[in-house]
């Protein structure tokens, strides 16, 4: 028989960025709150139990990148509004959550960085750019919508709503492979504390189980995990973080084949963490004190160590070692799959979802937003930026510091 030679692969075909300079037949669009009389108002006004469409497409595509901004807003709105994402004409969504903490502001407390899928970014003080850039594919329509449950209009303020969407769209639908993607928020507010040993962090207690543990994901089908937000309210005080990751994949019985050694660990720290960080794939981005009291979040992107899993995943963490710590604790898990995907546990209403706030926060809210409204009103005015400079330190969560500076002005 004849050889037969085979042209060699182009070296241009292996490149990592190869998408950058081939061809293809996508085309790009964008969904956004452009003014569309031509005028420069290029947000929209989302009033307390409305709902805005911010994108709606028939035919096949994938979403890019989502980015918005508020100007002046109350705390509470990024938990009061609700982001979801429908895919394909579903009827439930593949993603319901808050919308700060899809782009991992924990507690409503904002906090600067950028990393591989998520960013915030900074304003002029009073104002942040989210940005997410997780894929999301879809073969025949693609609904983004944005509820407000709060008792004012989002933004504070300043009444208004920024977003972009970005997407792609495609002659043909996607091939059966590729999944969709998916968003989940959960909360346990407080965590049971088991065993003799309660809010202790180092003690001799056992977990062979994993029943008590804190679940972040319950995910049924075919698929793989690619991130976390994990967000404690450590009321009970002292090192919360003894906890390890369990991570149930396929219905397999304990142990499992993912067991972690400690919280931090899952997202990159080393012990105890005292000192905020943020990096591409992992971070703890708020620390509210370093005696490990108060509020703490933290974020992981499993982009080269995906959790795979070929009909069901159960993601479990330990709320302290043995789960002896009661605190507050709250996630948003990212993930791809096929569908149709396990019914969302339902969310908790909005006062029940809103951030735990100190004694000094009303004082200080109600200080802020009189001069802000003030400020506003007399826009242009370089009291404007005087008074979003101080909300670097209210919207961070520092409300005796922006107290402070109100009063000294």
């Amino acid at each position: 028989m004849p050889r037969t030679t085979r042209e060699p692969r182009h070296p241009a075909r292996e490149h990592p960025l190869r998408a950058l300079f081939t061809r293809s037949p996508a085309r790009s669009r964008r969904a956004s709150s452009w003014d569309q009389t031509g005028g420069n108002w290029d947000f929209v006004v989302v009033g307390p139990g409305d709902t805005a469409v911010l994108l709606e497409h028939e035919g096949a595509g994938c979403v890019t990148h989502l980015y918005c901004a508020l100007a002046f807003p109350e705390i509470t709105d990024y938990r009061d509004a609700i982001l979801r994402c429908y895919w394909d004409g579903e009827a439930s969504p593949s993603v319901e959550v808050p919308l700060g903490d899809f782009f991992a502001l924990a507690h409503g407390r904002v906090r600067c960085l950028q990393s591989a899928l998520v960013a915030v970014n900074p304003g002029f003080g009073a104002s942040h750019g989210l940005h997410a850039y997780f894929p999301m594919p879809f073969a025949t329509g693609a609904r983004i919508t944005l509820e407000n449950r709060g008792e004012r209009v989002l933004g504070g303020a300043l009444p208004a709503f920024w977003f972009h969407i970005d997407y792609e769209t495609w002659d043909e639908p996607p091939p059966d492979d590729m999944l969709r993607f998916h968003a989940q928020w959960r909360q346990e507010k407080p965590t049971r504390a088991v065993g003799p040993s309660p809010n202790v962090q180092l003690h001799a207690g056992r977990n062979l189980d994993g029943a008590e543990n804190y679940v972040a994901l319950e995910a049924r089908g075919a698929g793989h995990m690619v991130g976390l937000v994990l967000e404690i309210n450590n009321v009970a005080g002292g090192w919360w973080g003894e906890g390890d990751d369990m991570v149930f994949i396929d219905g397999e019985p304990w142990p499992p084949a993912l067991h972690g050694t400690g919280t931090e660990e899952i997202f990159g720290g080393g012990a105890c963490p005292v000192r905020e960080y943020a990096g591409l794939y992992h971070g703890f981005h708020l620390i509210e004190s370093p005696d490990f009291a108060g509020l703490v979040g933290a974020y992981r992107w499993f982009v080269h160590d995906p959790i795979r899993f070929a009909r069901e995943l159960r993601w479990t963490v330990e709320h302290g070692h043995a789960n002896n710590f009661a605190n507050e604790y709250a996630s948003v898990a990212y993930w791809y799959q096929t569908e149709p995907h396990a019914p969302f546990p339902p969310l908790p209403g909005r006062d029940e979802l809103r951030p735990s706030f100190p004694p000094e926060y009303e004082e200080a809210r109600e200080a802020f937003f009189a001069a802000a409204r003030a400020a506003v009103a007399s826009i242009p005015s370089p009291t404007l930026l005087e008074i979003a400079a101080i909300g670097e330190d209210f919207y961070a969560g520092r409300f005796a510091a922006a107290l402070a500076r109100l009063k000294a002005r």
